[in-house]
């Protein structure tokens, strides 16, 4: 058994997520706190009572989406005595969840975790003023076959680029909303089944969000970090790293940079792995690796259940 933890985005988050492990589990509630506690708010009463639209603000989804991995982590190791350096082969996490992901390993503390999203966060919402840029999803056509729809829908003052290359006929482009829009109109004529607006009101890994990455390198100065524990499959890298250095560059690329989920996964099936955890809210990422991963046994483990169920396996 060859096992790879990996850790949800954005988009994964739900009003009452991270309630039934606080109630269940004093070592969720203790992350929940410390989280609070680093960010100087209750964000944990945003996650259970919402408004809905308070939890999405980026700059609240970023830290609350992964203290909920990390609670199920802490659950795991201080609850069933599973240390996750013991059981990963490799761990990864689509966008905002490579935080997490690096969390998990080791390489930052969890109170470092919440502050470095929460700058995260409010960088991307700030870099770009709303209604300039915007999102796409554009299935049924393959990374490479996106490229001349891109090109098709850039021009000298508006552009938009492959952000997300998601699983096999599913990228995302972003970019200045006038390219995201020409994309959804002619998306079809270059063999797409659909185009549709994402409801996003910034252009995430595109190179419009620059700003943001320039305050995250400075951001990441404040930190301390350590070499992870287990390897870390980088998101523009596709390929496992363990340096601290190393991680830090490659998360502040990522912020312009693509997310290469599908090559992720496609490196995780080429290096064995036979077990795919998605450990949080959502099941987003087994659910991509169910469809690209027929041979792996893919899973998402949330509730008190599904930890249980994971330690009694493992």
């Amino acid at each position: 058994m060859k096992y790879a933890f990996v850790f949800p985005g954005q988009g994964s988050q739900f009003v009452g997520m991270g309630k039934e492990l606080a109630e269940n589990f004093n070592s969720a509630k203790e992350v929940f706190e410390e989280v609070n506690e680093a960010l100087e708010q209750d964000l944990y009463k945003i996650m259970i009572e919402g408004p809905e639209s308070e939890l999405t603000l980026t700059a609240n989804t970023q830290p609350a989406l992964m203290a909920v991995s990390m609670a199920v982590v802490r659950v795991l190791e201080k609850d069933f005595g599973i240390k996750l350096k013991d059981k990963a082969s490799f761990v990864a996490g689509h966008s905002l969840g490579e935080y997490s992901a690096a969390c998990a390993a080791g390489v930052f503390s969890l109170a470092d975790t919440a502050r470095l999203l929460r700058i995260r966060g409010n960088a991307m919402q700030q870099a770009v003023p709303v209604g300039v840029g915007g999102m796409a999803a554009v299935l049924g056509l393959s990374f490479k076959d996106v490229d001349a729809l891109v090109e098709a829908c850039n021009d000298k003052n508006h552009f938009c680029v492959a952000a997300n290359n998601n699983s096999e006929g599913q990228v995302v482009l972003s970019g200045h909303i006038q390219a995201i829009e020409k994309a959804i109109e002619i998306a079809s004529e270059f063999g797409a089944k659909r185009c549709l607006k994402l409801p996003v009101s910034a252009p995430f890994h595109s190179p419009l969000m620059q700003p943001a990455a320039e305050i995250m390198a400075r951001a990441f100065m404040e930190v301390e970090a350590n070499d992870a524990l287990i390897p870390l499959v980088s998101n523009v890298l596709a390929e496992p790293i363990t340096d601290k250095q190393n991680i830090i560059k490659n998360l502040i690329t990522q912020v312009t940079g693509t997310v290469r989920w599908r090559e992720t996964m496609d490196y995780l099936n080429a290096n064995g792995v036979s077990d795919l955890v998605e450990l949080g809210a959502g099941k987003v990422l087994s659910g991509m690796a169910k469809r690209s991963m027929k041979d792996v046994n893919s899973i998402s483990v949330y509730t008190p259940q599904d930890i249980e169920t994971l330690a009694n396996n493992l």
